[in-house]
């Protein structure tokens, strides 16, 4: 089970860089300072808002569920506006198990 537990936590981490990573590449297809301000973006609110130190956090509860599912679906949809709706699709499912399995595992 410990085995399992850190495959979790490993692929949280993975969904955690995907979505700036998606936000870089929706960019980089309108213009280079999208790239680089889309995944800033995303990364200064998961510092402010979710990060386990953030200086707002968002606690557990429906106020969490909120800020993820907008977080993410910011990945998800970067994605699809820069035409690659496969891989939104395949973040999107990632991010759904990652996140199931870490709630049921309490990670």
């Amino acid at each position: 089970m410990k085995a399992a537990n850190s495959v979790v936590l490993f692929l949280v981490e993975l969904v955690e860089l995907g979505a700036p990573a998606a936000a870089a590449y929706w960019g980089f297809t309108v213009s280079w300072p999208l790239g680089l301000a889309a995944p800033a973006v995303l990364v200064a609110s998961w510092a402010l808002f979710g990060s386990p130190r953030a200086k707002y956090k968002t606690r557990g509860g429906a106020g969490r569920v909120g800020f993820e599912v907008l977080w993410f679906g910011a990945g998800v949809l970067a994605l699809f506006a820069a035409g690659a709706p496969v891989r939104a699709l395949a973040l999107a499912l990632v991010c759904g198990v990652s996140k199931a399995l870490a709630v049921a595992w309490d990670q």
